[in-house]
């Protein structure tokens, strides 16, 4: 190993060291270094990239101090080696995601010198006078202040640029100015934010580039959701690995994130107030790349809340695709699992199946409103006809004669049995006169009652409609939210099968836990989608709602841009023949193979060789591919000579070699031809059999050949070569697991395919 870097090192030139310094000063380059080195994924991808030749200083822990390292590498440059050729092949969206955490500790430094003190600003003058000129571009003239003759933003406004500033506290900061209206604390706020996103994402390409990264679309988002309270500290500068340990030394950027933003009107006793909001969930659009491109979508969360389940959604064509954060990484994953902690589903559950639920149950259920005012519209109606029913006998006692009756009353008899025996000799002997004057004062009683009693249950029905109409403006009003909320979530959810963290949708779109990548496959027009960012609230109901702060990258991606090994090998054969000229590899490639055979020792990862006679190609405006129809000509057009060079059928004549290292390593070989008509003789029987079984054309079987001469080529070359970069115990079992393969490899032709041992 010591012999292969030290090979390694002198075998870079004083050209690509310095290739590397363009762009970047000594500290860029040591802070990237740090920041590389202190974030794990990254350093899983590419950290070994970063080439140190300094000495290991360390803790008393015994774990490295990158903060010296740091500061050594800016007084000695050179003892850091950046193979940007190497990062290139690495995922776009983990270069993107370094260059964006370099940008951000940038744009931090400029306005924190800004603010604190200008011998700093000296430093960054340039990058000062850049933000300063995207944010007059967007600031109202109430913000603004004339210094000189130039036009500059006011002053006061300086504090609400501080980067650890919450947006809570930048709001109460404008409304204290009393020169700016509402509206002109709005433009104020999203002029900043469009100036940071602007500054970050040019700042960040630059980066990107000088890394090695190659994009033709490039756009990146900072954008956060939340209701902006409190923020400040949450991110203090540090960020959990995938084992949920925090880590320090990366860039601060709690008011960097910007958040979207709006005016909320409320009216109190007939007074309007106007205050900014921010929202809870956030949408940027998109469009994918076209071009026969991937689209590739890299996701990095900040702010992370490990007790509230960050939610990303993505949105193309009505298919929803959703990444969940785990509880205890900052990653996002297909997989909606999180323990202990809440969720944006559960907050739908909650709305939908325990807050609407219970009101529908309390309208309309077996004992809700409608049974209740059923009950006592039905004994309101049963009153009123007793009322009727009482006030017609009484009504009829009215009109009833005064009558006398000779016998005696009950009360006369008793009178009488009374005077008996008291011995009085006296009693009241009047006689029985009926005048119904009792029972029309007991019916008067129950009729009065009556009243009460249909009064009663008027009152109770007109309650209940009350309260039944306003549980039904309540149930309307969450009803509105449930179904808000399930628009943000997505209607339609894509399915997906996974396998070792790799997550494949319906539609092959991917999503790789291991880098955070989202790839639309390619297409030749582009479509627009969203992508949308959720805060958590404490409730379905509440207003409140932590932060969450997500970075998002977008960027074209041609195919086999990550191979680790790709090797195009234009018109390097004779016409009609199949002998290569020269050698597959170049003195360049030594890192690349390095790492292939470092592959090839994990006997865990697996190994396959696929080869393919495509036959005649076709561009199709990135890449040369089979062309399932072909035309063959018989001769090329005009002049011969002249137009067999030209690039429409130059690039058509194409054979490739690559090697892709992820999960698994796959070694692939294709072979193109034009389309003008083959005059070779096909001696291979078993190819020859073939031909005349399925129709393959004399240019399927050219492919074959030279896809064939590939593969004997790289065997006898990677034989050599891992004798030359490895020990003789690892050379042997490189060799002996790359030649058990090759001896079993076939040559795909369409719909068949011959054995690579038949040529």
């Amino acid at each position: 190993m010591k012999h292969f870097l030290l090979y390694l090192f002198c075998a870079v030139s004083i050209h690509s060291i310095a290739q590397i310094n363009e762009g970047l000063t000594p500290e860029e380059r040591a802070y990237l270094f740090h920041v590389v080195k202190k974030s794990p994924i990254l350093n899983n991808n590419f950290g070994r990239f970063f080439d140190y030749q300094g000495p290991e200083i360390l803790f008393p822990n015994k774990s490295i101090n990158y903060d010296s390292i740091e500061l050594l590498i800016i007084n000695q440059p050179d003892l850091l080696i950046i193979r940007k050729d190497e990062i290139a092949k690495s995922a776009k969206g983990l270069i993107a995601e370094a260059a964006n955490k370099m940008a951000v500790w940038e744009l931090n430094n400029v306005l924190q010198a800004k603010r604190d003190d200008p011998d700093d600003l000296k430093h960054y003058k340039n990058e000062y006078a850049y933000f300063e000129s995207l944010l007059m571009e967007q600031l109202p003239p109430n913000a603004t202040k004339m210094k000189g003759d130039v036009n500059q933003p006011h002053p006061k406004i300086q504090q609400v640029m501080n980067p650890n500033m919450t947006l809570g506290d930048k709001k109460m900061h404008l409304e204290a100015l009393r020169f700016l209206t509402v509206n002109d604390q709005l433009v104020t706020l999203n002029a900043i934010n469009n100036a940071i996103n602007t500054y970050v994402e040019k700042r960040a390409f630059e980066i990107y580039k000088a890394l090695g990264g190659k994009a033709g679309k490039f756009t990146n988002v900072l954008v956060a959701a939340g209701d902006g309270s409190n923020t400040e500290g949450l991110l203090d500068e540090r960020e959990k690995d995938e084992k949920g340990r925090w880590n320090r030394g990366l860039p601060k950027a709690v008011g960097l994130f910007p958040y979207q933003l709006y005016i909320e009107k409320t009216e109190e006793k007939k007074k309007v107030t106007e205050e900014i909001e921010s929202m809870r969930y956030t949408v940027n659009n998109f469009k994918t790349t076209g071009e026969n491109k991937y689209t590739n979508l890299h996701f990095d969360v900040w702010g992370y809340n490990s007790e509230k389940q960050t939610t990303v959604v993505i949105e193309k064509n009505g298919l929803n695709y959703h990444l969940f954060g785990a509880r205890d990484t900052r990653f996002l994953s297909p997989d909606s699992s999180f323990a202990e902690g809440t969720t944006f589903q559960a907050i739908i559950n909650d709305l939908e199946f325990n807050k609407i639920a219970k009101l529908h149950e309390m309208i309309y259920g077996k004992k809700g409103f409608d049974y209740w005012i059923d009950y006592n519209t039905k004994k309101k109606d049963a009153t009123e006809l007793k009322i009727e029913k009482r006030e017609k006998e009484y009504s009829d006692l009215g009109y009833s004669p005064i009558t006398t009756s000779s016998k005696p009353s009950r009360n006369v008899k008793k009178s009488k049995k009374k005077a008996i025996k008291a011995n009085t000799g006296s009693f009241d002997g009047t006689p029985t006169t009926s005048s119904n004057r009792k029972e029309r004062k007991k019916l008067q009683n129950t009729i009065v009652g009556l009243y009460d009693l249909f009064e009663a249950y008027k009152k109770k029905i007109a309650e209940l409609e009350a309260q039944k109409a306003e549980a039904i403006d309540l149930m309307a009003i969450y009803q509105r939210r449930l179904d808000n909320f399930k628009q943000i979530m997505g209607l339609r959810w894509a399915t997906y099968t996974e396998n070792e963290g790799l997550y494949t949708f319906e539609d092959s779109t991917t999503f790789d836990i291991l880098t955070q990548e989202f790839k639309f496959p390619p297409s030749a027009t582009q479509e627009d989608f969203e992508v949308r960012l959720i805060a958590i609230p404490e409730s379905c109901l509440s207003k409140l709602a932590d932060e969450v702060m997500l970075h998002i990258n977008l960027m074209d991606a041609a195919p086999n841009y990550d191979a680790r090994i790709n090797l195009e090998l234009y018109d390097v054969f004779e016409s009609d023949k199949w002998d290569l000229p020269r050698k597959l590899f170049q003195e360049g490639d030594s890192v690349a193979l390095r790492v292939f055979f470092e592959g090839m020792l994990d006997k865990k990862i697996p190994f396959e060789i696929v080869a393919r006679g495509q036959g005649i190609g076709k561009w199709n405006g990135v890449q040369t591919m089979k062309d399932e129809k072909p035309n063959e000509l018989a001769r090329y057009p005009g002049n011969p000579s002249e137009s067999k060079m030209d690039s429409t059928f130059l690039r058509l004549r194409k054979s490739e070699v690559l090697i892709h290292i992820d999960r698994t390593i796959l070694l692939e070989v294709n072979s193109f031809t034009d389309p003008v008509a083959s005059s070779i003789q096909v001696t291979n029987e078993e190819l020859a059999s073939a031909m005349t079984k399925y129709g393959l054309s004399k240019n399927d079987a050219l492919s074959a050949y030279r896809t064939a001469a590939i593969l004997n080529a790289l065997k006898s070359e990677l034989n050599v070569l891992a004798g030359q970069y490895l020990t003789r115990e690892e050379a042997k079992i490189v060799i002996d697991r790359f030649n058990k393969e090759w001896l079993k490899a076939k040559i795909s032709l369409g719909r068949t395919s011959v054995r690579l041992s038949s040529f």
